[in-house]
């Protein structure tokens, strides 16, 4: 079984609905780091030296490899990410090797059996 890393980077108010999400389409856990802080295209507004901006959280999914799109794409769907600028981003990468998935690997063999 091979996975994929999605890292998605949301406004902390969706950070929930994205796992949500995430987990509907397939995703067996998440691991969020609060509080990232990024620029887009164009520059954070301030007020008066200060940023003015909703605070992010980056949202780790460790997915089964023929999951991984579909989560992608609910991701970017709940996020608005396409629709609204600002609004974060979600990409993937290969893993190269993962270990202490014994548990997801039994609950995903019969969900991807078909795929492999």
């Amino acid at each position: 079984m091979h996975f994929k890393l999605l890292i998605a980077l949301v406004d902390d108010d969706k950070t929930d609905a994205v796992i949500r999400a995430a987990r509907a389409a397939g995703a067996t856990g998440a691991t969020v780091v609060s509080q990232a802080r990024g620029e887009g295209a164009r520059p954070a507004r301030t007020f008066f030296g200060l940023a003015v901006e909703a605070q992010r959280d980056m949202v780790l999914f460790l997915v089964e490899e023929h999951l991984a799109r579909a989560i992608l794409e609910r991701i970017a769907e709940i996020g608005e990410f396409d629709g609204t600028p600002g609004t974060g981003i979600a990409f993937q990468l290969d893993v190269e090797d993962a270990i202490g998935l014994a548990q997801q690997m039994r609950q995903l063999n019969p969900v991807v059996e078909d795929k492999l």
